[in-house]
């Protein structure tokens, strides 16, 4: 049996490392795009700071690793697959047979359409490669400016400020962080960048990016001018899944898939940010780019590849973000259910010790849930909304004051056992 999967991001390496326990005489190929050994994304801003060196990012560190696990690195692009003849056919001309392939290509940065995007001291931080261009433009003091305050965003802004340079952030949405965090918490954030010596431009955009000499001009719809050295572009990221286009291989926004995580082509899987899946608290499927996501569907499709039933049961929005100190994250139905279908809410908010606090409710059941700068309760938080927990009385207790969430916790964990 032939595996071949293409994506050597985390959940690339996760899928060929538990088909290898799984199924020990096969033989496995991952491919990647990149003439590196495979990396972290996320580890690439602790490289832009200077805490890790390269090597720092690969996702495994031994120089023997895949030789003894006898998984097969291929470094090439995919161009397309064909379902019929079971091949994935390669930029380089090759064409790869297999009997069992998994997609995890992740996902590609988004290119806003502004005129002079493609200008050279213009860059996304994707890549190792960007980041190596990166950080020999901005020596301490280079005047840099960031389009995107999202998630990824916001943690390319934290390696940026370490690096000392001049900041400025642009964000369309009206808060930071708008597709993880209400709009009370990402104000807070906000004013705690701002603190920290960031200026934050929020509903805003660039419109044209224009040459000025040795440095940019670039035009912002609220009427400002600014002249940076280097302009990061950070606005969002889709599923990388172009090359599928007239495979067969059903997708929406990303790769659909079922609860074993095949497509809708036997044989065929599809894990991590590339994936469309179950989503935990709606039923619908969704695309939810976080690693913790990737790493559990890379598991169950690998061992459904190997012949081992294993299903996932369901994809929890879940995300934790470090933004200079200031430690943020969100659960679930964080924007909230309709009061028209039982949505409620309740909410604590100290804004001159950056704390924030807001339960999402849905009849009796705690279905989502935004912290800011309160980490104590961040496992109850989990915990109340995957285990479905009733909470009766606690309901009312909660929305009296929401930090009792782990005394909730332990009550309806007691009394559902």
């Amino acid at each position: 049996m032939h595996h071949v999967i293409i994506g050597n991001g985390p959940a690339g390496v996760i899928a060929a490392e538990t088909l290898r326990k799984s199924a020990p005489r096969d033989s496995i190929t991952l491919i990647g795009d990149e003439p590196v050994p495979p990396y972290s994304r996320m580890a690439i801003p602790y490289l832009l700071i200077g805490n890790i060196e390269e090597r720092g990012t690969w996702l495994r560190k031994g120089e023997r690793h895949w030789a003894e696990q006898r998984i097969d690195l291929l470094c090439a692009r995919a161009e397309s697959v064909d379902t019929a003849l079971r091949t994935v056919r390669l930029t380089n001309g090759q064409s790869l047979p297999f009997d069992r392939l998994l997609i995890a290509t992740g996902s590609r940065p988004l290119s806003p359409p502004i005129p002079g995007i493609d200008l050279p001291n213009v860059h996304p931080c994707w890549t190792l490669e960007d980041a190596r261009r990166i950080m020999q433009k901005t020596p301490k003091g280079a005047r840099v400016l960031q389009l995107g305050a999202g998630f990824i965003g916001c943690i390319i802004m934290e390696a940026l400020a370490e690096r000392g340079v001049e900041l400025t952030v642009v964000e369309a949405g009206n808060r930071m962080v708008p597709r993880m965090m209400t709009e009370g918490a990402g104000g807070l954030i906000k004013a705690w960048c701002e603190k920290k010596g960031i200026r934050v431009h929020v509903n805003a955009r660039a419109d044209a990016i224009e040459a000025a000499g040795a440095h940019m001009r670039v035009r912002l719809s609220n009427g400002s001018a600014l002249e940076p050295d280097l302009v990061i572009s950070a606005t969002g990221v889709a599923p990388n899944i172009g090359f599928l286009a007239g495979s067969g291989i059903a997708c929406e926004e990303g790769v659909l898939v079922d609860e074993r995580m095949q497509t809708s082509v036997p044989g065929i899987y599809a894990a991590g940010d590339v994936s469309q899946s179950l989503d935990f608290s709606t039923g619908k499927r969704t695309v939810n780019a976080i690693q913790p996501v990737a790493a559990d569907e890379a598991r169950v499709a690998a061992l459904n590849m190997a012949g081992r039933a294993a299903l996932s049961k369901g994809n929890l929005a879940m995300n934790v973000l470090d933004t200079l100190g200031l430690i943020a994250s969100s659960f679930g139905q964080w924007g909230g259910a309709p009061a028209t279908e039982g949505g409620d809410f309740a909410e604590l908010k100290d804004e001159a010790a950056f704390k924030y606090l807001r339960l999402e409710f849905q009849g009796e059941y705690l279905i989502g849930a935004t912290s800011l700068g309160l980490t104590d309760h961040v496992g109850a938080l989990r915990g109340l909304i995957q285990t479905r927990a009733k909470l009766g009385p606690w309901k009312a207790r909660l929305k009296a004051d929401p930090t009792r969430l782990m005394e909730a916790y332990l009550a309806t964990a007691q009394a559902a056992s």
